[in-house]
């Protein structure tokens, strides 16, 4: 079995040591200083006090590397469009593409079922290239839970947690699936095979698409957000705003909302993975993590007032640091209730 770790960064760095160790025939797709310090000195992940470090095959030309069994994507979800054709090798007749992106990815609506089945959404997947170049068929998604950094160039630091919840978009336990799973839990991680994909990947963004922003925005980490009683209660705002939607396409929330703003309170004084981009100089990931839930809310004309103003500051903030070229719709005018 063949697998690509497509963007070889701090998750994608994480997860090529560890399927590496359990024996895993793995490829890493990587550029720059990263690339050229793990050609030198070979990749070194940091969990606590231990050093665990392989010698990968890696590259930035994927054409060395011939079709693969799994790729999986570990690029910022806005710079997928810009690689498709870079993969293009890759991909063999049976190829499946693991998203293990932040945000909704492309594949979305295949396999969803009702009016909006078949659909693309211009905010992740402009033009819908990635939906006719990769192909929602190859599509398994992967939701990421770990936190990990690249410390220096050529080295991982894990920070907390081991879950990539997978699942095929028709909902059905696939072999390609079960092979997958079984192969993270050989590697010293948890992949539990889901067959409601779409709600695990809401939890998830329903965190990252208040956090994320306001922690741009203020530069406060997780539990000063959580514990303020004003930017908790925009929070709030925002995260309703965002059940409401997912709800209207059929999403089953596992928590209620107090509950997921405390989870994220707990995990202390971390900065999102927003703010680290902005502190870095490095491209911000407002599409994929709030862009796209405005545009879902008006394919089913739920307003999104706080989610609005918010998105409107932090794309300002963005394009003023020349870290974001999007374009932000304007806002409902509505009064906004923070509750």
């Amino acid at each position: 079995m063949k697998i690509c770790i497509y963007g070889a960064g701090a998750i994608g760095g994480y997860l090529g040591v560890q399927l590496l160790r359990a024996g895993a025939d793995v490829s890493l797709v990587a550029r720059g200083a990263h690339l050229a310090s793990m050609r030198e000195s070979g990749l070194k992940l940091l969990i606590g006090d231990e050093e665990r470090v392989v010698q990968p095959r890696c590259t930035d030309n994927p054409s060395e590397l011939g079709p693969q069994d799994f790729v999986i994507v570990c690029l910022k979800a806005h710079s997928i469009t810009g690689a498709i054709e870079a993969m293009q090798p890759l991909l063999g007749p049976r190829t499946r593409i693991v998203t293990a992106v932040n945000g909704i990815p492309y594949w979305y609506f295949y396999k969803h079922g009702g009016r909006f089945e078949g659909s693309t959404l211009d905010s992740i997947d402009p033009g819908g290239r990635q939906w006719r170049e990769l192909t929602p068929e190859r599509a398994i998604g992967c939701i990421v839970y770990p936190a990990t950094e690249i410390e220096a160039p050529g080295v991982i630091r894990h920070v907390y947690g081991d879950r990539f919840p997978i699942g095929e978009p028709s909902g059905e336990i696939s072999s390609d699936v079960e092979r997958l799973s079984a192969l993270f839990v050989a590697a010293g991680m948890q992949a539990p095979a889901l067959e409601r994909i779409r709600d695990e990947i809401w939890l998830k963004l329903w965190g990252n698409v208040c956090l994320n922003p306001i922690s741009a925005l203020t530069h406060a980490t997780l539990d000063v957000i959580c514990s303020d009683p004003t930017t908790r209660a925009l929070s709030k705002a925002i995260m309703l705003e965002t059940q409401a939607i997912a709800e209207s396409f059929g999403v089953k929330f596992r928590v209620d909302v107090e509950r997921r703003i405390e989870g994220a309170r707990k995990v202390g004084a971390h900065k999102t993975s927003m703010l680290q981009d902005l502190e870095r100089g490095r491209p911000m990931e407002i599409d994929p993590l709030v862009t796209v839930v405005q545009e879902m809310g008006r394919l089913t004309q739920i307003p999104t007032p706080a989610l609005d103003a918010v998105l409107a500051l932090v794309a300002q903030r963005a394009k003023i640091a020349g870290l974001y070229d999007g374009i932000v719709r304007p806002t409902e005018t509505k009064a906004l209730a923070f509750a």
